[in-house]
Formats: structure tokens, C-alpha cells, sequence
């Protein structure tokens, strides 16, 4: 199979998506963190809402790109960067636990689109 540099953007992209929107993980815990109606938890909780704007404005653009299976099938990277951001901000600990569940997630997504149908009946 031949790689094809626009692909390949494309991916790019898609997976850029994916790190922005991960990132409203770390302020959604910043602002679960702090004292309810403080201004810090207005301060995270506006930057999450933002994040998700800019995530729905980026999403849309990768539809344009790519279609929705192989766009959603990508998402599961979303769980290893929820372990990475939580082990360098907050140092959790990766446990053989999450491992196995982000491994579960990414197979259900797999048997989910395997159909490559979109979960339509063609008539």
C-alpha cells in the first residue's frame, strides 16, 4: 500500500483533534479539584468549554476529510493520552488495570465499526 502525503496530513490532523481534546480532560480535573463556584473552577471550567468549541470546530473540518469510521476508529488514542496527562499532571500511576481497560475500549470500537456499514441497512 502507498502512503500518500495528503493522507497522511490528514491523519495529522485528525490526531491533533484528538491531543486538543484530550487536554480538556486536564482542566476538567483542575476544576473538579477546586472549591465549587471559586474562581478557579470558573477559570478551568470556561477553559474546558472552550477546548470542547475548539474540538467540534476541528472535528467538523476532519469529517470534511475523512469519514466517520475511520475518524471515530482513531479516537481510542484519546485513552492513552487521558493516562499520559494524568501520570505528568497529577502523577497517577498507570496501572496494568488501565491498560487492560483502554485495550477493551479500543477492541469494542473495533467490533463496533467492523461492519463498515456505519450500523445502516442498506435496502
Amino acid at each position: 500500500m502507498k502512503s500518500n502525503p495528503k493522507t497522511f496530513l490528514k491523519y495529522i490532523f485528525l490526531h491533533i483533534g484528538f491531543l486538543v481534546m484530550s487536554v480538556a480532560g486536564i482542566f476538567s480535573k483542575l476544576a473538579a479539584n477546586s472549591d465549587l463556584l471559586s474562581p478557579s473552577f470558573f477559570m478551568y471550567y470556561f477553559m474546558v468549554l472552550m477546548i470542547f468549541v475548539c474540538y467540534a470546530i476541528l472535528w467538523q473540518q476532519i469529517l470534511k476529510q475523512l469519514s466517520l469510521i475511520t475518524a471515530y476508529f482513531n479516537k481510542a488514542v484519546t485513552i492513552v493520552w487521558g493516562m499520559i496527562w494524568g501520570r505528568i499532571f497529577f502523577s497517577e500511576i498507570i496501572t496494568w488495570n488501565m491498560i487492560l481497560g483502554g485495550i477493551i475500549v479500543f477492541i469494542g470500537i473495533c467490533f463496533v465499526l467492523s461492519g463498515n456499514d456505519g450500523g445502516y441497512q442498506k435496502k
